[in-house]
């Protein structure tokens, strides 16, 4: 089933008001090694680095924090 320009718009204004975003480099290779980790976790890479920075989050302030 197609997805319709009415979707698409409502789609990205949705996640433009809901969601922050955010760009991370990483060297060469890198990914590569992250997405493999995420796959063997069953994880998208997304996911897979939102734990990590969830995890790291309160192991330094003690706080939980919702990504």
């Amino acid at each position: 089933m197609a997805i319709t320009k009415a979707q698409q718009r409502a789609n990205t204004k949705y996640v433009k008001n809901n969601y922050d975003t955010t760009l991370i480099r990483f060297k060469k290779g890198a990914k590569n090694l992250i997405e493999i980790a995420a796959k063997a976790d069953n994880e998208s890479i997304n996911g897979y680095v939102k734990k990590a920075v969830q995890a790291k989050y309160e192991a330094d302030t003690g706080n939980k924090i919702e990504l």
